[in-house]
């Protein structure tokens, strides 16, 4: 057994986490694609193709945690520059779905992947990386702050158009690094500032072009939102009733009445349907539990480093995970309006899953890099 665990190198605590909600990933999405099978008649199709979503996510995360963390500081202006094309190329040419270029297809295949999930990854492997070498100067605004600015401000501009929900968490990940990163607050202001601008200004501009755009969905999402009597709540609804239908202890697994009628059941609300299933008790409270004992195992990973920029990376990528999470559940729970974001490593297996196992890794690969440091030393 021991030497079944040495494979496994980095954050034990983070690693038992990933084998939870691989569990509860599993049970949600093979009681909630219910709803899928009820347009082609096939469960096992839609269980396998996510539990294979999860084995290759398994991977990826082993594989990654073996890569020194500098790799990603060497790769991080490439990877911006390549993300900022994909996006580029996506709102140009990209697969349309309700109204909106999220989808990329791999030219020769039938394979498509999201764009803006890679865009995370690189901005904030970036945005670690710019960091870490230029404290020295991060604190003056034109030498300092405003090259960073910019790629924060094209990378979310352009995910925008096609998903708003993901350039707002994309954007709030960045102000947090940036403001761990000693940048100043009145800059920092300023760039909330820029940014509550620019999406005004896309909004006002794109509600009086005549092409379909995605802001009459976020208008209406948010108009029912704020009066609920007068707006369409078919999803907000069935999920409160599912949650209700939970209670404390909930109706076990495989006993959701609300997974065959909820929209999205398997995606954007699967912690309702988990709560049905496990209740308060088994079903929301752990989750929550785990996804800030993954950003407290986070937490104890900088304070081990010794350097800057695998500190930075850290906590850049974990407060994106739990930023999303923590955005899911509330909309299951009626917190705040609709977004469309999945529950990370827990939703229906697809890009946002195999990159989050990136993410993963890349944490669990700059934890075993540093007691690696820690054991060299004490030896």
């Amino acid at each position: 057994m021991k030497n079944v665990l040495k494979l496994f190198g980095g954050d034990k605590v983070i690693w038992f986490l990933i084998v939870i909600l691989t569990f509860y990933s599993g049970l949600a999405v093979a009681s909630s694609v219910v709803s899928l099978a009820n347009h082609d008649g096939n469960v096992a199709v839609h269980i396998i193709r996510h539990s294979s979503f999860l084995l290759i996510g398994w991977f990826i995360i082993y594989v990654t945690h073996l890569i020194p963390y500098k790799w990603f500081s060497v790769f991080a202006h490439l990877m911006v520059i390549i993300a900022a094309a994909l996006l580029a190329i996506t709102l140009m040419t990209g697969e349309q779905v309700n109204q909106a270029a999220r989808w990329l297809t791999v030219p020769g295949t039938s394979v498509s992947f999201q764009t803006s999930d890679f865009a995370k990854l690189a901005l904030i492997i970036f945005v670690a990386r710019y960091l870490s070498r230029n404290q020295d100067e991060i604190r003056n605004f034109k030498k300092g702050f405003l090259p960073v600015l910019i790629w924060i401000m094209l990378i979310c501009g352009l995910i925008l158009p096609a998903n708003l929900s993901t350039a707002a968490i994309l954007f709030l990940s960045c102000m947090v690094l940036l403001m761990v990163g000693r940048v100043r607050i009145l800059y920092l202001l300023a760039l909330i500032a820029i940014g509550i601008s620019f999406v005004m200004i896309f909004f006002v501009l794109a509600s009086k072009s005549e092409q379909q755009n995605r802001t009459g969905t976020w208008q209406n999402r948010v108009m029912t939102y704020v009066n609920p009597e007068e707006g369409d709540n078919f999803q907000s609804d069935k999920a409160k009733i599912a949650i209700a239908n939970g209670g404390v202890l909930g109706k076990f697994a495989g006993h959701s009445t609300q997974r065959h009628t909820l929209p999205q059941a398997y995606s954007d609300f699967i912690f309702a349907i988990i709560i049905e299933e496990y209740g308060f008790l088994f079903g929301a409270f752990p989750l929550v539990f785990i996804y800030l004992t993954l950003l407290y195992r986070a937490g104890v990973i900088v304070r081990k480093c010794d350097r800057t920029f695998p500190a930075f990376l850290a906590i850049g990528l974990v407060i994106g995970v739990v930023i999303q999470a923590f955005v899911n559940m509330s909309v299951a729970v009626g917190l705040i309006p609709v977004t469309g974001q999945p529950l990370p490593w827990i939703s229906r297996g697809g890009t946002s899953l195999l990159f989050t196992s990136l993410a993963f890794g890349i944490l669990l690969g700059i934890s075993r890099s540093v007691e690696k440091k820690q054991d060299e030393a004490a030896a």
